[in-house]
């Protein structure tokens, strides 16, 4: 099966998905559920030191809220994958709140280590200002945050992010490039 009828089969099922298919759900969920797990697993591989949160608890959450309540109109792969790298930034920023409330006696529990997974350390606060530097980009250039959140969250190539946002693979190096300079003298001031 060639990618495009690959995608063409994640639309036709999320479609039938949303309209009530338990059968179609269960099949795209699990097309999809390799696919995010590949680009959960991804982030782990961006720093070198360990967090309480692994790849299998990440995309598990991620599902949970990606299915829960209402059933979504998914329209396609490219509009799973948006609603999916801001999920995915939500699960690490809300763990990363609870980890830094237990740090100042929240008592909340980690999250155990499983398979050996593990997503990369970054320090709860690293988290947590990367995450509001996102939303003060956002509020100033949206597609920017965008990339980041697709790039950095879900783990998309160059090309891929630049297909999900309907963009050229130039604009994603240029907005990747400015978003990254922006952020880093962002938190770097705000912190």
């Amino acid at each position: 099966m060639t990618a495009g009828e690959a995608d063409s089969d994640i639309t036709r099922l999320l479609r039938e998905s949303a309209g009530g298919d338990a059968a179609a759900r269960d099949r795209v969920m699990a097309m999809l559920y390799d696919e995010l797990r590949r680009r959960a697993r991804f982030q782990r591989h961006l720093h070198g030191r360990a967090q309480t949160l692994n790849t299998t608890a990440l995309v598990h959450e991620a599902f949970l809220r990606l299915g829960g309540g209402a059933q979504p109109q998914w329209q396609d792969r490219i509009h799973f994958l948006r609603v999916a790298a801001r999920v995915m930034r939500n699960v690490l920023v809300d763990h990363a709140r609870r980890r830094t409330a237990a740090k100042r006696g929240g008592g909340v529990p980690d999250v155990p280590y499983e398979d050996g997974e593990w997503l990369p350390e970054l320090k709860d606060g690293e988290v947590l200002a990367i995450h509001e530097a996102l939303e003060r980009l956002e509020a100033l250039d949206e597609r920017q945050a965008r990339v980041v959140e697709l790039r950095y969250f879900v783990g998309l190539e160059v090309a891929e992010t630049a297909e999900v946002l309907g963009v050229s693979a130039a604009t994603v190096k240029r907005d990747w490039t400015l978003a990254r300079a922006w952020l880093q003298r962002d938190i770097e001031r705000h912190s």
